[in-house]
C-alpha cells in the first residue's frame, strides 16, 4: 500500500481545507449555538463538487476514489462536524445506494441532481423501537398496482428536515423478517409524507435530525432499489461505506482538538513556562497523536480495500470504532488542557467535545462495530 498521496488527492485535501478554515469555520460555533443548517456552505460544497465526490462523472459526480472522499470529509471535520455529517450522508448513503441499486431511469432523475448538489439527500433505516436491530422496523410498503404504499415512523433522519430526496427502507413482506425489507428512493412532497419533529441534541446542532412520518404515502414501484427483499442487504452494504465517511468525521474531530489545543499550550504560560514544555502536557499530545494516526491509517486502509473492490466491511468497523473512541478521547484530553477555559462555549474544544459522542453512536453503535469485527475473527 502506497502512502503517499496523489496530486489529485493533495488537490482535494488544499481545496476543502481552505473552504474549511476560511468559510466553515467562520460562522461555526454560532450555528451550533442557534441549530441553524448550513444551507450557504451545503451550497458551496455543491460548487466545489463534494455532494457527489465519488459518483461516476456520467452521473454528475467527480469520480473520485474512496480516500479523496475520506480526506475531505477530514478536512471539514476539523473545524465543523455538523458540516462534514451532512456531507458525508449524501454521499455515501443516499448517492452510492441509488448508483449502485438504482435503475438507469432512478439514476438519471435522481442521482444526478444529488451528485450535482442540486439536491440533498437522507437516509431513513432506524425507527423509535429498532435502531441496532434494523431488520425489527415497523414501517411497512404494500404493492397497489403500480405503486408501494408506506406506511411508519423513521426517526434519527440526519438532513431529514432540508432533504429533497430520501432513501427509505421498509418491509413488503413482513413475515420474511430481514428478507422482507425492500429499499425505496422517496421524494419530499409526496401526499402523507411529513416531517414531524426536530431532535434538540447535545452535539452536531447545526445538522438538522428528525422524525419523518408515512401515512399512505404512494410511491412509484419504478423507484424501488433492487429487487424486493433486497432492502435489508442494501442498507447493510451502504453503512460500511458509510461508517468510513463516519470514521473520517470523526478523525476530523480528533484532529482538529488537537490542533488547537497545541496551539494553546504554547500560548498558555504557567509557573514561567509554556503549557507546551511540561512532561504532563506532552504526554497527553503523544497519547492523542498516536491514537489519531492508528486512526487515520484505518480508515484510509478501509477506503483502499473499497477502492479496489475488497471485502471492506470489518476494516470500516474497525476504523469507526477506533477514529470514534479516538475523537472523544482527543477532544475531551484538549478540554482538559484548556482548562478552565476549555469548558466554555467561547473555545471551539467544548464544542468538539459534544461533537465527539455522536460517532461512538451513529451509523452503527461501537458495540456493533465490535460484534462486526468479532465475528469477522470467528467467523
Amino acid at each position: 500500500m502506497d502512502f503517499a498521496l496523489t496530486e489529485e488527492q493533495k488537490l482535494v485535501q488544499q481545496t476543502t481545507r481552505e473552504f474549511a478554515q476560511n468559510e466553515v469555520a467562520k460562522d461555526a460555533d454560532e450555528r451550533d449555538r442557534s441549530e441553524t443548517f448550513p444551507a450557504a456552505h451545503v451550497k458551496k460544497m455543491a460548487e466545489l463538487g463534494l455532494m457527489g465526490m465519488m459518483v461516476d462523472p456520467e452521473y454528475g459526480g467527480g469520480g473520485l476514489d474512496s480516500i479523496s472522499y475520506t480526506i475531505a470529509i477530514e478536512e471539514l471535520a476539523k473545524v465543523d462536524a455538523s458540516v462534514a455529517v451532512i456531507c458525508s450522508v449524501n454521499n455515501s448513503l443516499v448517492c452510492y445506494g441509488i448508483e449502485a441499486y438504482g435503475s438507469e431511469e432512478t439514476k438519471r432523475k435522481y442521482l444526478v441532481p444529488l451528485a450535482k448538489g442540486e439536491k440533498l439527500g437522507a437516509f431513513c433505516l432506524s425507527e423509535p423501537g429498532s435502531g441496532s436491530d434494523a431488520s425489527r422496523m415497523k414501517t411497512t410498503a404494500t404493492l397497489d398496482g403500480d405503486h408501494y404504499v408506506l406506511n411508519g415512523t423513521k426517526n434519527w433522519i440526519t438532513n431529514g428536515k432540508s432533504a429533497d430526496i430520501l432513501v427509505v427502507t421498509a418491509h413488503t413482506d413482513p413475515t420474511a423478517g430481514h428478507k422482507g425489507i425492500s429499499a425505496f428512493v422517496v421524494e419530499k412532497g409526496l401526499a402523507g409524507l411529513s416531517v414531524s419533529h426536530k431532535e434538540r441534541k447535545l452535539g452536531i446542532r447545526s445538522s438538522d435530525t428528525v422524525t419523518i412520518n408515512f401515512e399512505d404515502c404512494r410511491v412509484p414501484k419504478a423507484n424501488r432499489l433492487g429487487a424486493e427483499g433486497d432492502g435489508f442487504k442494501i442498507a447493510m452494504k451502504t453503512l460500511d461505506g458509510g461508517r468510513i465517511g463516519i470514521a473520517a468525521q470523526a478523525l476530523g474531530i480528533a484532529q482538529g482538538a488537537m490542533d488547537l489545543a497545541v496551539a494553546y499550550s504554547k500560548e498558555r504560560e504557567q509557573f514561567g513556562k509554556s503549557l507546551s514544555r511540561f512532561q504532563a502536557i506532552q504526554f497527553k499530545f503523544a497519547d492523542m497523536e498516536t491514537r489519531i494516526s492508528a486512526a487515520r491509517l484505518l480508515t484510509y486502509l478501509a477506503a483502499w480495500r473499497k477502492d479496489r473492490g475488497l471485502n471492506f466491511s470489518a476494516e470500516a468497523a474497525k476504523a469507526k470504532l477506533c477514529a470514534s473512541e479516538t475523537a472523544t478521547f482527543a477532544s475531551q484530553e484538549a478540554v482538559q488542557i484548556f482548562g478552565g477555559y476549555g469548558y466554555l462555549k467561547d473555545y471551539p474544544v467544548e464544542r468538539f467535545m459534544r461533537d465527539s459522542k455522536i460517532t461512538e453512536i451513529y451509523e452503527g453503535t461501537s458495540e456493533i462495530q465490535r460484534l462486526v469485527v468479532g465475528r469477522s475473527i470467528t467467523g
